[in-house]
């Protein structure tokens, strides 16, 4: 009897050996688990927080009343196809962009590009747009418009339109502001 005891006593130690390690193993995998959660939680925490300092530094960057906002639009296939389009304001070249053949593509299809973002003081101001490309029969053409405008206290938009003149079979360049 004592040699059956010695080996159910045996037995149950090298059960036991076995079994333990892998109750630790699933204690640790729900810690393991628990832990991605907590991770997966604090992640969605700082996008939502990266988001909401993006805005505030915004808004404190462009304050609504010193706003100005810049659009490009095309209005369909024109005579012009567009390379690269630089911006200035007050004398000061503010952008300069490249357009690859999607964007180009995009516009024609109606899309609207912001193009620009400036702060600007209540008062006078000129702003003045140059389109590069290639124009009728595939020549070269840089073509500039140029506007003036009073800046108040409300936000400010203005739209550089591309649009052809079926009559002139040339591309027409205006810039107009938004109400």
């Amino acid at each position: 009897m004592a040699s059956i005891n010695k080996k159910m006593l045996f037995g149950i130690g090298l059960l036991l050996i076995v079994v333990m390690p892998t109750v630790g193993l699933a204690a640790d995998k729900r810690t393991f688990q628990s832990l991605d959660e907590q991770v997966e939680s604090l992640k969605k925490e700082v996008i939502s927080i990266n988001r909401e300092l993006f805005i505030l530094e915004e808004e404190l960057l462009f304050p609504a009343n010193t706003q100005t906002f810049f659009f490009l639009s095309m209005e369909g296939d024109t005579y012009f196809s567009l390379d690269s389009v630089e911006l200035t304001i007050d004398g000061k070249v503010v952008s300069n962009y490249l357009y690859t053949d999607r964007e180009v593509a995009a516009l024609s299809k109606g899309g609207v590009q912001k193009l620009h973002v400036e702060n600007l003081k209540k008062g006078e101001h000129e702003v003045v747009v140059i389109f590069m490309g290639q124009g009728p029969n595939g020549r070269d053409y840089r073509r500039g418009s140029s506007h003036r405008f009073k800046k108040e206290f409300e936000p400010k938009y203005i739209e550089f339109k591309i649009s052809e003149s079926q009559q002139k079979n040339q591309p027409e360049f205006a810039i107009k502001e938004w109400e």
